[in-house]
């Protein structure tokens, strides 16, 4: 395993997991091996996946990258919910986020900035008590909340039934490019259990070597 950076943290499953996929999976078995010792990885700040989830809803990931950078120079030093508060519309409408957007990242502030949120019993929580509560956000859905479960708390089991990129890498990858259903999905990943988020992510990495950071 490659060295981490500092500020970022990789799941202690991972080897076990990649090493499950491929003896389970004819196709995680030579999928795997392409992207060597590249593994999920998080920076460790709650508000900032969920953010990163928010400004890139229903856009490229290229698209959210971009508008992303812009955002997150707005305030000085580390993106905060405080510092999110204090930020005037017109500077991040002048980033590329929609109004809705807006207002659902003011939203998600608020929520933290108050403490509604059980942020320190997260890591005691089942993954569907978690959904659950972040669902209760404005402009957090079941994707985000499962993003947020994949991307932050390194879950190891997610299955993002509603995940276009997840629908489209198990087609090419499993399906010679026809269309998948969820349920066609579903079936897939029966096999990848209990390290369904680890095949989902290279999944990902099949249509885009370079990782999502959140």
């Amino acid at each position: 395993m490659k060295n981490i950076a500092p500020n970022l943290a990789t799941p202690a499953y991972w080897q076990e997991a990649c090493a499950h996929l491929m003896k389970k999976d004819r196709v995680m078995r030579k999928l795997i091996p392409q992207f060597g010792d590249a593994c999920l990885q998080s920076r460790g700040d709650p508000f900032v996946t969920l953010a990163r989830s928010v400004v890139g809803q229903q856009i490229s990931v290229q698209a959210a990258q971009t508008i992303w950078d812009r955002f997150a120079k707005l305030p000085r030093g580390k993106l905060t919910a405080p510092k999110v508060l204090k930020l005037k519309v017109d500077d991040m409408r002048a980033c590329g986020l929609s109004a809705r957007k807006i207002e659902y990242l003011v939203d998600l502030a608020l929520h933290f900035d108050s403490g509604a949120l059980h942020v320190n019993q997260w890591d005691g929580m089942d993954d569907e008590a978690i959904i659950a509560e972040l669902v209760a956000i404005r402009g957090i859905g079941r994707w985000t909340a499962e993003m947020f479960l994949i991307f932050h708390l390194m879950r190891p089991n997610v299955m993002p039934l509603d995940d276009i990129g997840m629908l489209r890498g198990i087609s090419e990858n499993y399906f010679s490019g026809e269309p998948v259903s969820r349920s066609e999905a579903k079936e897939v990943s029966a096999g990848w259990a209990p390290y369904r988020s680890v095949a989902v992510w290279y999944l990902w990495r099949s249509l885009d070597p370079l990782p999502v950071e959140y």
